[in-house]
């Protein structure tokens, strides 16, 4: 495999999680031979837990209609069990209420089932290292509600909290175009950066905000206006 020093020399693992199996099978042939490794499949919520705490996937491609549990609670326990592992839902709904859902529950993505087998792949390479991959028309909706909820008054601060952390002059500059919704891709250019040193600001950022996701991150950048800026 060829390619810059930035780039990912390992197979992204993938598993593809879905109840109907011809098209669970068919999502997963697709990308096993698009050069995805393709490491479990699942087709209840409850195999969908257990068998990805087993396979360690980079990515999980979820439906959200599954038996037994819904993909948003298996969302929330697969992310929650391990923050790195990154879900694009990939649904046949592009009803706002389901995506936003899935969001609020660590989707990284959320990709609607029309979407062609290149979308597929490039949606799954995106989400691999963290961008956020929207079928079009659904981002802005996700931003919507980001500021709907920044606009709710706070909690009450509390006084044993400790100071926010302070962050450098570029870790918030990547958070404002971030907040703005643009990909790491778009960031490195903006800034003139590598795609690496974005990802890694991205994630020095998070540690220090005591954050564990992209979803999270945003949400604290629009809290504080640096969408706007």
């Amino acid at each position: 495999m060829t390619g810059t020093s930035a780039d990912r020399q390992d197979p992204i693992r993938v598993m593809v999680v879905d109840d109907h199996p011809m098209w669970r099978d068919a999502v997963a042939r697709d990308l096993a031979e698009s050069g995805f490794e393709v490491v479990a499949t699942a087709g209840d919520g409850e195999q969908a837990v257990r068998r990805a705490k087993a396979a360690a996937p980079d990515v999980l491609v979820l439906d959200l209609n599954l038996p037994g549990k819904p993909g948003v609670q298996v969302c929330k326990e697969v992310v929650g069990e391990n923050p790195a592992l990154r879900v694009l839902v990939l649904s046949a709904s592009g009803e706002h209420a389901d995506v936003l859902e899935a969001v609020k529950s660590g989707a990284t993505g959320y990709l609607l089932k029309s979407a062609s087998t290149g979308e597929l792949q490039d949606a799954v390479r995106r989400t691999a290292v963290g961008d956020p991959v929207f079928t079009p028309g659904l981002a802005g909706l996700v931003l919507g509600e980001y500021r709907r909820l920044a606009s709710e008054p706070a909690p009450a601060p509390d006084t044993d909290e400790p100071k926010a952390p302070r962050l450098t002059d570029r870790e918030t500059e990547v958070l404002r175009l971030v907040a703005k919704g643009l990909s790491y891709k778009q960031i490195a250019e903006r800034l003139v950066i590598s795609h690496r040193t974005v990802q890694n600001h991205v994630q020095n950022t998070l540690g220090k905000l005591q954050l564990h996701n992209r979803v999270e991150l945003v949400r604290y950048a629009i809290e504080r206006g640096l969408d706007d800026e």
